[in-house]
């Protein structure tokens, strides 16, 4: 029996590895269906009252044109940021070479020189790389999304016959299983999504307001990213926190001054994700911290920027749909959920 237990064990766990890779491979067919569900799980209340009011095919569209505004407007608030934040980096270069010239030779002076073999490709052809690398990489998510668009405009009208299938399956437990799930898992993602929504905002605009007191440069800017960043669990937070220190360090010239602005914005990250934002989301989203970090850790390795933002919501649907059946059960609660709750409450 030991020996059948270790193969099973054994055998799930290359199964595991297996279904990982396949992920990876083809990332670029599971990642737009991925992002195409949650957004149907955001959008379905909005279409489902639009189709009450209006033929199928016309809530169809004015859902789609909701879906596209959303995104267009994120788009560019987020282009306008890292965009006038990127032409000063390049325009200023000069200015980060002679910082990182100083810190070198600090380094140096104290008998470190780990960084030294990167100085000589720190510069302006250095820098415009990069920005020629993040080009290509919105080229890329501009497809990236149209795929996702095409998803969600397939998926939102067949989402009423999926449900019908669902409940003709003949097994009246596993059409439980499956329609409870992502009643639930829809319902926990747009709780999910509208309180990481909310926390992102009061994110950026304790940056912002930080940013003008200080009288840090491109305090709207700062703002505009740590709101979009917000939205990756710990890599986005501690990116929106560098990236303005490394900023202060060119303009104060002091790493006192740096540091205190590193320390401060560390202080509205706390405050915002370790405080309110529990407090906020509840019971019913509540993960353990480890397993967020390693979602975030893992589908960022499979899957990119894209991996790092869904991690969470795969986790929540994974939980909530082992949570809706007894031999499962026990995994929504090692995970850190409340299978309980969820099966009471309906999320």
């Amino acid at each position: 029996m030991t020996a059948d237990r270790g193969l099973k064990t054994m055998v799930g766990l290359l199964m595991v590895v297996a279904l990982a890779a396949a992920l990876h491979q083809a990332s670029s067919v599971f990642a737009p269906v991925a992002f195409a569900l949650l957004i149907i799980a955001l959008v379905w209340p909005l279409h489902r009252w639009l189709q009450s009011w209006l033929p199928k095919l016309l809530a169809l569209a004015v859902s789609v044109a909701v879906i596209v505004s959303v995104f267009l407007a994120f788009g560019s608030l987020i282009v306008w940021g890292f965009g006038r934040v990127g032409r000063w980096l390049v325009g200023n270069s000069a200015q980060f070479q002679a910082v990182y010239d100083q810190v070198m030779a600090w380094l140096e002076g104290h008998g470190v020189a780990v960084a030294a073999p990167w100085a000589e490709h720190f510069n302006v052809g250095w820098l415009m790389r990069a920005a020629q690398e993040i080009t290509g990489r919105v080229n890329t998510a501009t497809s990236f999304w149209l795929v996702v668009l095409v998803y969600v405009l397939i998926g939102l009208a067949e989402v009423d016959d999926m449900a019908r299938r669902i409940r003709a399956i003949e097994s009246p437990i596993d059409a439980r299983v499956l329609m409870d799930g992502a009643t639930q898992t829809a319902i926990k993602l747009r709780k999910y999504m509208l309180v990481r929504t909310v926390m992102s905002v009061i994110t950026g605009v304790l940056v912002w307001l930080f940013a003008r007191l200080t009288g840090l440069q491109f305090a709207a800017e700062w703002g505009v990213i740590a709101f979009a960043l917000n939205y990756i669990p710990f890599i986005g937070p501690f990116f929106a926190t560098v990236l303005p220190t490394l900023f202060a360090i060119a303009q104060f010239e002091t790493w006192q001054d740096a540091l205190g602005i590193f320390l401060c914005l560390n202080a509205i990250q706390f405050l915002v994700g370790s405080y309110i934002e529990p407090r906020v989301a509840g019971r019913v989203l509540s993960i353990s911290p480890f397993v967020v970090l390693f979602a975030v850790l893992l589908w960022a390795f499979l899957w990119g920027l894209f991996g790092a933002f869904i991690g969470v919501p795969i986790v929540i649907a994974v939980i909530t749909f082992c949570a809706q059946h007894p031999s499962s059960r026990w995994l929504a609660g090692l995970l850190g959920g409340s299978p309980r709750a969820s099966t009471e409450t309906g999320g």
